[in-house]
């Protein structure tokens, strides 16, 4: 198929020759191939400014991520083909890596369909696109979907802050089957329901999955906290896994609920909730001299913008803390991080800092990364966001 071509600034294309997939407006010769020319969620040839072809890509005019490559082949763009086979490789890996459906089935760029994300919720699948090229292929999306794994129900959770930047409106669709008002999911053995509609994202966070079953190895018969807590996935599963007392925070009244219904499915009578700012919350409980064996900070991305770095470093070094000043003796730290501009080196030097800060001696224990079905491309740092650092705090030992 012959596509319109979309023409790179002279040495703009070492970041594709990398294994980037993104292309930016100002890399864009605009005067051999005007933006304008191209519509929203069209398919063009990329070439170097000395004309040899880079692939194919989606094209946005309106994003600053104007272009996004689909193949190195600039024969081949996307087709409801090309899209079946890579959601079908992207299954084959999930479903080996875990024994029941439930998943992050499509991360993105990751697995070559950026700007698609697909969440597996045993019968339901959640879908959610960002991007115009992706929306462009919608249709093809479900009838995939439905063909590779014959779903009850596919929604369209369409409602991310992305969709603005890419001109697309925010909407949630039943694209298939009874309509869902809420997600099952089973995780580490713990089961959970939440809220599809005034959920965050998907309805779930899967990226964690492992570091929440690594938490499982230090909580038999501590007192826990778990700061933001959303519907408690890291609070339920250290209850299940025995620790004598769980506190969850989070400022949503919905997640709150949600985090009780929770522990009733699981059985669990050791769970106990704080409605509030996680900071405010934090210092209540320091005030009132309150000390817990296991603290986990996983807090929303506090540098959500390259211009916020300072000011979300700040923050992380706050919370970090609270949370240390809140740990008993021999307590231990679980500071989480899912901002994709702190690096995993940057948030364990904020944890150095916090702990000198407060004179406590911390012993980095292990380093969390995030679930393999949230895989990273080398190439392209923006697919490596999670970081969770185990710490040991020892008051007055050295």
């Amino acid at each position: 198929m012959k596509f319109p071509v979309l023409y790179l600034r002279k040495g703009a294309e070492r970041r594709i020759k990398a294994g980037h997939l993104w292309v930016y407006s100002n890399e864009v010769d605009t005067r051999r191939s005007p933006l304008t020319d191209f519509e929203a969620g069209s398919q063009a040839e990329l070439r170097s400014a000395s004309d040899h072809p880079l692939g194919t890509l989606f094209v946005n005019p309106h994003a600053l991520i104007c272009g996004r490559l689909i193949s190195r082949d600039p024969a081949h763009g996307m087709t409801p083909q090309r899209l079946t086979q890579r959601l079908e490789a992207a299954l084959s890996m999930r479903q080996r890596l875990f024994p029941e459906p439930f998943y992050r089935w499509v991360f993105g760029d990751s697995d070559g369909l950026s700007g698609l994300v697909v969440d597996r919720f045993g019968d339901t699948v959640v879908v959610q696109i960002s991007t115009a090229g992706m929306e462009s292929m919608k249709d093809a999306i479900v009838r995939a979907i439905q063909r590779l794994v014959q779903p009850l129900a596919i929604v369209l959770k369409n409602d991310g802050k992305m969709r603005s930047v890419e001109g697309l409106e925010s909407y949630i669709e039943q694209a298939h089957g009874p309509e869902q008002q809420t997600l099952s999911v089973i995780e580490n053995g713990v089961r959970f329901e939440v809220p599809l509609a005034g959920g965050q994202k998907t309805g779930w966070f899967y990226d964690h999955r492992m570091n929440r079953q690594r938490l499982q190895s230090y909580v038999a018969g501590k007192r826990v906290l778990d700061v933001f807590s959303y519907v408690g996935g890291w609070g339920i599963q250290a209850a299940a896994a025995g620790a004598s007392a769980v506190i969850c925070i989070d400022s949503s009244p919905l997640a709150i609920e949600a985090v009780h219904h929770n522990a009733g499915l699981n059985g669990l009578d050791t769970v106990e909730t704080l409605e509030g700012d996680a900071f405010d919350a934090l210092k209540a409980l320091t005030a009132e001299k309150e000390k817990f064996d296991v603290v986990v900070l996983d807090p929303p991305a506090l540098i959500p913008r390259r211009r916020d770095q300072k000011a979300g470093e700040q923050a992380y070094a706050r919370l970090n803390q609270l949370g240390l000043r809140l740990l008993a003796r021999d307590g231990v730290l679980v500071s989480a991080s899912c901002s994709m501009h702190l690096s995993q080196d940057r948030l364990v030097d904020i944890i150095r800092g916090s702990g000198r800060k407060i004179d406590r001696f911390v012993q980095l224990l292990e380093q969390g990364h995030q679930a393999p079905d949230h895989p990273t491309i080398p190439g392209i740092p923006e697919t490596d966001y999670i970081k969770a650092c185990f710490v040991r705090s020892l008051t007055g030992f050295f």
